[in-house]
This record gives structure tokens, C-alpha cells and sequence, in this order.
């Protein structure tokens, strides 16, 4: 007979995941029951209760007055890196563009001279303090990019970095390879090209530790066909694709991750009417980075336009030295108030459709009967008051396969 884990009970809301007649499945007045690490059981507390006596749990949580969410799915992020660019985000307010602050050797070229400096349990201890970080605002699962290292040895040090990371921190963490994340300063964009594929790609699937494969398709970084050339390669190696997309200009990157097949087109600023719909039926994830639009003073991307086209849409952190939030609870209230989505959207696209962004739909995002039981209990009464109450980490408790990991301070 399995044992009860853990029971959280009476919580004035649990949410579930996607609804089928209402935006969220989610029931009041709840509880949710876990053995062996997923779910048993949610529904109504007198109805989980009677069925799973709360003395039976190893852990019984009492939830009254409080929210109980999937613990956030963070589905694009930059977050091993090394070095400080604090004053670069200085710059920017002072008029400063980034592609300017890059063409200077600034940006992601001057955070990949940092992480070639450091060791590698340097590496560690940076991104297990962000992780840190992450986990205590209720991120459960989290994507992580190589790309700070530009050269095969870096770029491998780098995932083997991620690797060890995912073994030793309570967090699911999944590793892409973005050796095309810049052009190094010692050459130019074919061929570094080359470089990526015939060198960096090979090595990177002897490695065995990249799942998917990014490239920044962008104006002055990687065209359309040499970002088709690294990405077709990627798919020759196992790696699934990602792809930076239409973040400064329409270059083309969208009808790119449709061809491809790519499981995510990120950024999508200035994505339109014809890249939505190639995205939505290639089944492709747009994820949306809000934080990223919130730190250039950039225009936000336009989810209620893919929403309105049929699709839907993720949200992630984009967490990186030029974007310094790990927080999933800012980034779904910059969802709501800078691109127009409700918090029962943003809430779905920070959980359910990160998932899909990392093809793990059956590993997060909801809290269904059978799925992992990672979830985060806020405190407050409700899912709206995650981007109602901005600035504030509203989660008080994070469980981790129905083991509460972190306990916080409200």
C-alpha cells in the first residue's frame, strides 16, 4: 500500500490547471493529496479528507485562507552567468540602445569574457544562488542556456555546469544549447557559423546533456540561413529547436521555428499576423518575455493577438544579466499589465504552457491526478493576487514532488 506523503488541506482555492468551459479548473474550499510524489487526489476538503484522513500524512499543511498554484514552469532563461552589468542597465536609461552597448563589446559579449574567466564550481555556486532565488518565488521546473561561452571548451563547460546544477538543487533544470547566442569579437557570423556546427554541435551531443537547441535570429547577429543551418544541424544531433525571434525587427525567425518544427519561438515583438498563424498550426510555443520588453522600455509583445488568432501563448522570466529578475510572479503581473492578459491567462502561460515550451506536459505545469506534485501555496485567497500584489513574492511555501522544499516569510 502506498503512503500518504502530504496533505494540503482547506485552502481557500487550488488550481488545477487549464479549464475546459472556464479559462481555469480550480476548486474552493480544497485539498490535494500526494503519494509518492504526484497527485491522488484534489477536490473539495471534505471530500479528500473523508478519503485521505489528514493524521495518515507525513506532511499535513493547513492552507486556510491561501491559494495553492502548479509550481511555475520557467521556460526561457539566461541564468548562468558571471559578472556584473549593473551599469550597463545605467546606460540604457541614459538613452543608451543595446545593440549600441553590444557593437561596443558590451552585453552578452562582456558577460562571456566573465564566464570564460571563472572556474567551474564558480559557475556552480552563481547559478545555485539564482536557483535559490527561483525556487522561493514558487519556479518549480526551469530552463537554462549555455551561450556566455562562444567557444566549444566554454559552451561545454557550461552545460556540464547545468547538469550539475539540475543533480544537486531541488528544481527540474533543463539544458539548451546556445552556442549561436552571440558573434565573438575574433571573427564574423559565417563563420562562427561553421564553427557552431562542425566544432561546438558534435561535441555538444558526445556530451549528452543538451536537450534543445537556441539560435539568436536577429538583425547584425545570426540571419534566417544560418540560424536554418545551426537549428537543421541541432535536429541531426537529437536536439530539439528553440529559436530568438523578431525581438528588435521582423527578420523572419517565426516562419523559421514553424519550418523547423521548432518546440518554441521566443521574444516575438514584432511577430505578425502571418507568424501567428504559421506558429499556431506548426503547434509551435510562442513564448513571451515581458520582463525583457519591461528592462529595454521596449514595446510589449501582443499576446491578446495570438490569443484572438486561436493560439496561446507562454511566460517566462528571460533571467539574464540584461534582464535581472528570476521572478515568475513579476513577470505574469508585467503579462497583465503590460500585455493585456488576465491573471487566470497569465497564470496558465507561466505554468501549463511553459511546460509545452519544454515539451513536459506530463512533468508540470498542472496539478491533475497523476502528475508530479509540485505546486506553490501563496498567501493570499487567490491566483489574481500573484500579479495584483507586484513587487512581492507572494509564495509562502513551495513543495517539490509533494515535499515542501521551502517554507518563506510572509
Amino acid at each position: 500500500m502506498t503512503e500518504l506523503t502530504t496533505i494540503v488541506h482547506d485552502a481557500s482555492e487550488i488550481v488545477v490547471g487549464p479549464g475546459t468551459d472556464e479559462p481555469l479548473e480550480r476548486y474552493e474550499n480544497a485539498a490535494i493529496a500526494v503519494t509518492d510524489g504526484r497527485v491522488t487526489a484534489v477536490g473539495p476538503t471534505n471530500e479528500i479528507t473523508d478519503e485521505y484522513p489528514v493524521e495518515n500524512a507525513t506532511h499535513a499543511i493547513n492552507a486556510d485562507g491561501k491559494s495553492v498554484i502548479p509550481g511555475f514552469v520557467d521556460s526561457h532563461t539566461h541564468a548562468l552567468f558571471a559578472g556584473d552589468r549593473s551599469d550597463e542597465f545605467a546606460a540604457k536609461l541614459g538613452g543608451e540602445q543595446y545593440q549600441d552597448i553590444l557593437a561596443e563589446g558590451g552585453g552578452i559579449l562582456r558577460t562571456v569574457r566573465a564566464v570564460r574567466e571563472r572556474s567551474d564550481d564558480e559557475l556552480l555556486v552563481n547559478v545555485l544562488f539564482h536557483l535559490d532565488t527561483m525556487f522561493a518565488h514558487g519556479t518549480t521546473t526551469v530552463e537554462i542556456k549555455s551561450g556566455y561561452g562562444l567557444d566549444t571548451e566554454t559552451e561545454l563547460r557550461m552545460l556540464d555546469v547545468i547538469r550539475r546544477a539540475d543533480e544537486s538543487h531541488p528544481m527540474d533544470v533543463v539544458p539548451t544549447f546556445m552556442g549561436a547566442h552571440a558573434v565573438p569579437e575574433e571573427t564574423d557570423a559565417d563563420t562562427y557559423t561553421d564553427r557552431v556546427i562542425d566544432e561546438q554541435l558534435p561535441a555538444v551531443a558526445d556530451q549528452g546533456v543538451a536537450e534543445f537547441c537556441d539560435v539568436f535570429c536577429e538583425e547584425d547577429v545570426f540571419s534566417v540561413e544560418q540560424s536554418r543551418r545551426v537549428l537543421e544541424a541541432g535536429l541531426e544531433h537529437g536536439l530539439t529547436p528553440k529559436i530568438h525571434a523578431e525581438e528588435f525587427v521582423r527578420l523572419g525567425g517565426a516562419q523559421l521555428a514553424a519550418e523547423v518544427g521548432a518546440t518554441s519561438a521566443d521574444h516575438l515583438l514584432h511577430a505578425n499576423e502571418d507568424d501567428r498563424a504559421a506558429l499556431t498550426e506548426a503547434g509551435v510555443t510562442p513564448v513571451l518575455l515581458p520582463g525583457t520588453a519591461f528592462s529595454l522600455e521596449a514595446d510589449y509583445a501582443d499576446a491578446r493577438a495570438f490569443f484572438d488568432d486561436g493560439g496561446s501563448v507562454a511566460v517566462a522570466t528571460d533571467f539574464n544579466p540584461n534582464c535581472y529578475s528570476q521572478s515568475m510572479g513579476f513577470a505574469i503581473a508585467l503579462a497583465c499589465v503590460g500585455m493585456g492578459m488576465t491573471p487566470a491567462e497569465a497564470l496558465i502561460a507561466g505554468t501549463h504552457s511553459g511546460a509545452r515550451a519544454l515539451d513536459r506536459t506530463d512533468k508540470a505545469g498542472m496539478l491533475r491526478e497523476g502528475m508530479p506534485a509540485d505546486m506553490a501555496i501563496v498567501d493570499a485567497p487567490s491566483h489574481v493576487h500573484v500579479p495584483y500584489n507586484f513587487g512581492v513574492n507572494t509564495v509562502e511555501t513551495v513543495l517539490k514532488g509533494g515535499e515542501p522544499v521551502h517554507r518563506g516569510q510572509r
